[in-house]
């Protein structure tokens, strides 16, 4: 953060390392009555943070709601985070890229619920985090974890879809390159495991639907969010509701979540024309994709269950498999 110059109330709870709820009151009256409303302002409750050991829940509360509506609120346009305010909120809350506090997590997935367009990095990041304890067991949501390094439990999945909802609350119905590799280090990993059932209905779907996609899901740049920043603000889309949707079918799942006349249409309806135009070559997995796929299946020479039902999933899908698929399809055929 640099150098940071600490004063008032700030500077005496991060002496004394603890924070109180009176603090938080006074806080909120004295320091931060219009919210983070500058840079500055968020580092100092970084400071604070990150130094007192001893908390109240209220603190927690106010961190993760101020923090995240200056991110996403507090510079033009209202909704947006930029490359570099995501890149700022990583390296304040990781070291050595694994998020140091579960507070801190739970500040990252609020950022990513409320905004409606951000980096494609911060979601792959997050997941990364879910990653991290599953593999190696250790980290902030490692806390009361009670299963043994390299499971994929019901809690793992509950958080992985928690963060894919997040990104794909801003419009971004499908799976990104990023998030794809990320949900294929964790199969990789944990292939043999007793993992939960939820888990592998989860990566199937969503490893298909980035394959399958009409839409390419890009951050978009500052320029553009300045020039949507009216229609984003329409609240009368159920990302939610939506996104559920998308991961309760297969392809004509995503298909009729994008296609409905309520929700997600009112704020994309440029996109779903397009994406009616698209379908059919949607539906077609092209040569880099197929490239992907095959790199990534049987990587250690066996081909598990869940890449097996992900084969069955494109073949059963994909009206038109790409040639170098089908000696991996045949396998499971």
């Amino acid at each position: 953060m640099g150098e940071l110059v600490l004063q008032g109330p700030v500077a005496e709870i991060v002496a004394r390392n603890a924070v109180t709820a009176d603090d938080v009151a006074r806080l909120r009256r004295e320091v931060f009555r219009d919210g983070v409303v500058c840079r500055p302002e968020a580092d100092a409750l970084f400071a604070i943070d990150t130094s007192c050991r001893s908390r109240v829940p209220e603190w927690d509360a106010f961190f993760i709601d101020a923090v995240s509506d200056y991110l996403v609120n507090r510079e033009a346009p209202k909704g947006y985070v930029s490359d570099a305010n995501a890149d700022w909120l990583i390296s304040a809350i990781s070291r050595d890229g694994v998020v140091c506090t579960r507070t801190e997590m739970e500040l990252l997935i609020a950022v990513m619920e409320r905004a409606t367009a951000m980096p494609a990095s911060l979601s792959a990041f997050a997941l990364r985090q879910v990653a991290h304890v599953v593999t190696d067991g250790d980290g902030p949501l490692a806390r009361g974890r009670t299963a043994r390094p390299g499971v994929v439990t019901a809690d793992d999945v509950a958080m992985l879809k928690r963060i894919l909802y997040a990104y794909g609350g801003g419009g971004n119905a499908g799976i990104t390159r990023d998030e794809a590799e990320v949900l294929f280090d964790i199969n990789d990993r944990t292939a043999e495991a007793d993992n939960d059932p939820a888990w592998s209905d989860l990566f199937v779907k969503a490893i298909g639907f980035s394959l399958m996609a009409a839409t390419r899901h890009q951050a978009a740049t500052r320029e553009t969010a300045l020039q949507r920043e009216a229609w984003l603000a329409d609240d009368s889309v159920d990302v939610a509701g939506f996104f559920s949707r998308v991961f309760a079918g297969g392809l004509k799942g995503y298909k009729d979540a994008v296609m409905t006349k309520t929700g997600v249409e009112n704020a994309w309806r440029e996109t779903n024309q397009a994406f009616a135009e698209a379908t059919a070559a949607a539906e077609t997995i092209d040569t880099d994709e197929a490239d992907w796929i095959a790199r990534r299946m049987g990587r250690d020479g066996l081909l598990h269950e869940n890449e097996k039902a992900l084969l069955r999933f494109i073949r059963d899908e994909s009206p038109d498999v790409h040639p170098s698929l089908a000696p991996l399809i045949d396998q499971v055929a």
